[in-house]
């Protein structure tokens, strides 16, 4: 009787699973990733309390403190301890712990069924400068000390913190162990602050070499068992945000685009996504010459893009949606696949624009192996080209306004974060466009989630029946474009864990697990019961088939 109703569970999951989402693991390939997603400063503890200073004279005990064993400030640990620059005043000091409880999450990975894990290395954990160690440290003192010891060291950034290469091959020895691929982003927005305090971080070409020696540090300690690479990290939203808007560090913006003390956001965009493209050639042409063909291993680079449709049929607005992902996603792809900035972007920028010299061309023909892409949601775009509008310094400079509305009805079901609408068929869409536009490069979905408003009771987090109804049309959609030749070979949930969302701090989830950020207990949503059951539903079809039913 007991075997009787544990096989009907089974049958009638199996087709409500069928029923709901139209789509099953074993419609993927055997090889398919499927995983989920963090980031280094947005999940790992990033400071500790304060420990005795190391340094020859005495410093001023204030908030904030570096994190324990040697790692040095990021930029992140700076910009979120300025009142005002997070939504909710929250900051990456602790966040979900990952550092000390990652078997934990491990473990969870495993009940999940997941067979890859996409993280991030954190650059000054892996090389603090000599200017590191638990110290007190104000605000206001932090440029000043930071610029001395700037001037004092030499060579590359930093010596390697053992420390560090420690914590991180126990991280990728312990997933290998439960069957879990690591696939390792270099970047992902956080860099050391020194380098932002030397000479400007992405503002300056100094920064390819730094990077690429922190590459082939990853790849010189990892590399023989991380097989899929990624450089940076939405080069093209950071770059946004940080130069154009200001609402990232470094801060920087100018008006109209937004309102901060330094900046000038009609170049330091372009600026900062040039030397970021041309870091990513850099670690790619080492990974080439000396590491790839003995590891085995593929590199690539991760972007960001909404799918856009035009608001109109007009030719104006069609031609507003190529604007579009002109400025946002073929920004990044272009350079490094066909060699040059998309011409929308050229004949609007003008010399604002950089140009790539004959030396840097040939870098670039090192290219990527594969495309990771992030995507949440979908717009329309209005024209403002021939059209008056009401430009926003986002859009500023592509003469484009993107809404989620047509007639006044929305694109798709709203969500925590303003502009991400839920239209499934963006993916699709997406993937067919990067397919043709490249000539079917493999592809990664890198993220892909749904933004839960922070409030609500714990009974409303827990119960993310949106959650599940996103993942499963969205994945419904992707596997139509491989049905259509899309050579797509993963899909990663963001997020694991709920964690710190940048700007936003804790006031949107996208994590699959809830996190008591008091107590830091992670609990299950809905959704893993249903990615659960999602991943392992030909294990119980052929266990329902054993036992001799017929599903």
């Amino acid at each position: 009787m007991e075997r009787t109703k544990n096989v009907t569970a089974i049958i009638i999951f199996l087709r409500l699973l069928s029923s709901a989402a139209g789509i099953r693991r074993g419609d993927f390939p055997p090889s398919f990733l499927f995983g989920t997603a963090t980031s280094s400063y947005q999940s790992m503890l990033a400071r500790f309390p304060p420990r005795q200073h190391v340094l020859p004279f005495q410093l001023k005990e204030i908030e904030g403190a570096y994190s324990e064993d040697n790692k040095s400030l990021s930029n992140w640990d700076v910009f979120t301890h300025v009142p005002g620059n997070i939504e909710d005043g929250g900051n990456g000091d602790i966040a979900d712990d990952h550092y000390h409880r990652f078997m934990e999450d491990i473990n969870l990975m495993q009940e999940l069924g997941v067979n890859s894990y996409r993280f991030s290395i954190s650059w000054s954990r892996v090389l603090p400068s000599e200017f590191s160690g638990s110290i007190g440290l104000s605000l206001k003192d932090l440029t000043y000390y930071l610029g001395i010891f700037s001037l004092l060291i030499g060579g590359q950034f930093g010596d390697v913190n053992t420390m560090a290469i420690q914590f991180y091959n126990g991280l990728i020895d312990a997933l290998l162990h439960k069957g879990i691929q690591p696939f390792v982003t270099i970047n992902h927005f956080d860099i050391p602050q020194e380098l932002e305090d030397r000479y400007g971080s992405w503002l300056s070409t100094h920064i390819q070499e730094d990077f690429g020696y922190f590459a082939e540090v990853c790849f010189r300690e990892f590399g023989d068992r991380v097989k899929l690479w990624s450089t940076i990290n939405e080069p093209n939203l950071f770059a946004r945000f940080a130069y154009r808007d200001g609402t990232f560090p470094p801060g920087r913006c100018s008006e109209p685009y937004g309102n901060c003390h330094t900046g000038d956001s009609k170049t330091e965009p372009y600026r900062a996504v040039h030397n970021m493209i041309l870091s990513h050639a850099v670690a790619v042409d080492i990974y080439r010459k000396k590491y790839q063909v003995k590891q085995g291993g593929s590199i690539g680079i991760v972007v960001t893009s909404k799918w856009y449709e035009p608001l109109t049929n007009s030719t104006d607005d069609c031609l507003a949606t190529e604007r579009a992902l002109s400025f946002e996603l073929l920004w990044i792809l272009d350079p490094i696949l066909l060699g040059a900035y998309p011409q929308p972007m050229v004949e609007i920028l003008g010399s604002r624009l950089p140009s790539f010299t004959l030396e840097e061309k040939k870098l670039l023909q090192s290219k990527l192996d594969f495309i990771g892409i992030n995507h949440y949601a979908s717009n329309y775009v209005e024209d403002c080209m021939f059209s008056l509008c009401d430009l926003d310094g986002y859009d500023f400079d592509a003469l484009l306004l993107k809404t989620g509305y047509r007639n006044g009805m929305l694109i798709g079901d709203p969500t925590a974060m303003p502009t991400f609408y839920v239209v499934p068929r963006g993916i699709e869409n997406l993937v067919l466009y990067i397919m043709e536009r490249y000539k079917n490069i493999p592809m990664y979905i890198t993220e892909n989630g749904y933004a839960q408003e922070s409030k609500g009771t714990y009974e409303e987090l827990l119960n993310d029946t949106q959650r599940i109804k996103f993942m499963s049309s969205y994945l419904k959609f992707l596997h139509s474009a491989m049905r259509k030749g899309a050579d797509v070979r993963g899909y990663f949930c963001w997020s694991l864990l709920d964690n710190f969302e940048w700007a936003h701090g804790y006031t949107v989830k996208f994590g699959l697990y809830h996190v008591d950020f008091q107590m830091l207990r992670r609990t299950a949503k809905l959704s893993v019961n249903w990615y659960k059951k999602f991943l392992n539903s030909e294990m119980l079809q052929t266990k329902a088939k054993t036992l001799g039913f017929e599903v």
